[in-house]
């Protein structure tokens, strides 16, 4: 119990980060139809599914400019 109150302060943030970016990529991925590289299917697997990396690959390499 005394390790989960040491990293607390720590983790509210990142999991705070991770669940924003998690919801507005997958909203951009459900809102659009063209992207840079892949389908619409892969891009939510992607952003479901590898925390924190997903989101910004796909709002990095995945996301068009549309």
């Amino acid at each position: 119990m005394e390790f989960i109150r040491e990293y607390l302060p720590i983790l509210i943030p990142i999991v705070v980060l991770e669940i924003g970016l998690m919801i507005y990529a997958l909203s951009h991925v459900l809102k659009h139809d063209k992207f840079k590289f892949g389908n619409k299917a892969m891009w939510i697997v992607v952003v479901v599914l590898i925390q924190i990396i997903g989101p910004i690959l796909y709002l990095t390499i995945g996301k068009d400019n549309e």
